[in-house]
């Protein structure tokens, strides 16, 4: 039980993956991030089947600082292209290519993302050989933990679409999207911070 607990309070609090995932409700491309959502749970279960047949072995604590550092760019990236996409004109407008959240984005930005990185850790090296998961049981929890953090930035797509819906109309659709876009840039800045110290230290 504490496993799934920890698993979903990590993978449901606020983050880029998450912020992205907002983004796409607030300008009415929920459904069409499908593939995004996909990608992010694809990807937590390649470090969830990795790690938890690897354990520590593969990922060192010499890793995340480099992690943090490719994250950190990617975030930058994405943050620029959100501040800069101008809100849609119609409804249903199709989005810029530049924008669009696909399974590649998904994959990369989870896959480079360190907090998911030290979500899985614990999980995959300490809880779930203290649970006695092993063998292909390891297999079995990692599904329904993926899905879980495929199912985050779908979540927060939910809640864009509906405060998109009543609150956020017109011009106040830019505003939100600079604000989404520089709080991916407070993200990498923290990741660029983490990955100095984890280099210095």
């Amino acid at each position: 039980m504490e496993i799934v607990l920890y698993a979903l309070s990590v993978m449901y609090s606020p983050g880029p993956v998450n912020a992205l995932g907002l983004n796409a409700g607030l300008r009415g491309q929920a459904r069409r991030a499908l593939g995004f959502y996909a990608g992010v749970g694809c990807a937590m279960l390649l470090l969830f089947l990795v790690l938890g047949y690897a354990g520590t072995v593969l990922v060192s604590g010499a890793l995340l600082p480099w992690l943090a550092l490719l994250g950190g760019g990617y975030c930058l990236y994405l943050g620029y292209l959100i501040a800069r996409a101008a809100p849609p004109t119609a409804a249903g407008e199709e989005e810029g290519a530049a924008t669009r959240l696909t399974f590649a984005r998904g994959f990369l930005i989870q896959g480079l993302n360190p907090k998911g990185w030290l979500a899985v850790l614990p999980i995959a090296t300490v809880m779930f050989p203290a649970a006695q998961v092993t063998g292909g049981k390891i297999a079995l929890w990692s599904l329904p933990l993926a899905l879980s953090a495929g199912g985050a930035p779908a979540s927060y797509a939910l809640l864009g679409a509906l405060l998109g819906r009543y609150l956020v109309q017109g011009r106040g659709l830019r505003g939100v999207n600079l604000l989404l876009g520089l709080s991916l840039v407070g993200c990498a800045l923290l990741l660029f911070h983490d990955a100095w110290r984890g280099l210095l230290g």
